[in-house]
């Protein structure tokens, strides 16, 4: 398949999983993302191998809490939906940007829980981080001291927000961290590799592709090096959904807003996905180049 195309369901449907999350639980992977059809906000995908992709169902809608999922009828934008296993409860949380349909002057963060990766999610609300503002976000479980980690653009995106979460991962804990201030950085991905953390970020372009940067760090609450450029000045017309870690291979998920080529009215049913492998620099640094065909992804049953 064309990388930068669209993908498909085993039962044929184009995948609506935008600005999403992979997590990996009893064997399957799971992939949680936008969908912007109907009264639909976020959909669930099921696969054993990365590559056929069943659909579960939509595991958060209007009708999951009419109130305040729907605005006197009016939907509202539930954005970039991320889900952690939380290893306190059993429980799987999802994190997102929450907006109220009518303009971005909310910029709060929701909560939902579920008992099983691909249930309806209980809706728990909309709130403000500690009362900062919360847009683009990402949830991050450190491999190393299993704290879960919610980062979201904050200051009207002019700073990245680093928080702990508490036990349950449905509540802020402790601010631990301000990033890149003033730089307006969006869109975080985070993962890690031997001893670092590494941050991936767009520039705040709204829908049009911009200049992607990596950030690294020794520890999630420690300094943060300056950002360094990360694939071309397009991010090959793309912007960061996820990493995901796989059998010591890391693989950079991305959005095509829109369609392509961006001289095209923006239409987001046109949005389509790009997948490319990282390779690192003998100093460790992560880069990318482009793949016209999406990845073979090295499944394994040691992997699941």
């Amino acid at each position: 398949m064309n990388n930068g195309g669209f993908l498909f369901d085993t039962d044929g449907g184009v995948l609506h999983a935008h600005g999403g999350h992979i997590i990996r639980h009893g064997g399957y992977f799971y992939w949680y993302g936008e969908d912007r059809r109907r009264d639909f906000y976020v959909s669930c995908y099921r696969s054993a191998d990365l590559h056929r992709w069943e659909f579960r169902r939509h595991v958060l809608t209007v009708k999951s809490d009419p109130a305040d999922l729907s605005r006197g009828g009016r939907r509202v934008n539930i954005e970039r939906p991320k889900v952690v296993y939380c290893e306190a409860t059993g429980k799987f949380v999802m994190w997102a940007h929450y907006e109220n349909g009518a303009d971005y002057t909310e910029a709060a963060a929701c909560v939902a829980v579920s008992d099983t990766p691909d249930g309806d999610f209980e809706y728990r609300g909309h709130f403000r981080p500690l009362v900062y503002m919360s847009r683009d976000c990402t949830l991050f479980t450190d491999p190393v001291t299993r704290a879960v980690y919610f980062i979201s653009a904050s200051r009207d995106n002019a700073d990245l927000h680093i928080y702990r979460l508490t036990e349950d991962c449905t509540r802020v804990d402790k601010l631990v961290n301000v990033l890149f201030p003033g730089q307006f950085r969006e869109a975080p991905a985070v993962f890690y590799r031997d001893g670092k953390y590494h941050m991936l970020t767009s520039a705040c372009t709204g829908w049009a592709p911009n200049q992607g940067c990596c950030s690294s760090a020794d520890a999630m609450e420690g300094a943060w090096s300056p950002l360094l450029p990360f694939g071309d000045e397009t991010t090959f017309h793309s912007q960061p959904a996820f990493v995901l870690p796989l059998g010591g291979e890391y693989y950079y998920f991305a959005d095509r807003w829109g369609g392509f080529p961006m001289s095209q009215p923006f239409d987001y049913s046109k949005s389509s996905y790009v997948i490319l492998k990282i390779n690192f620099t003998d100093a460790g640094a992560p880069f990318i180049v482009w793949n016209d065909s999406f990845p073979v992804f090295p499944i394994s049953p040691a992997l699941n």
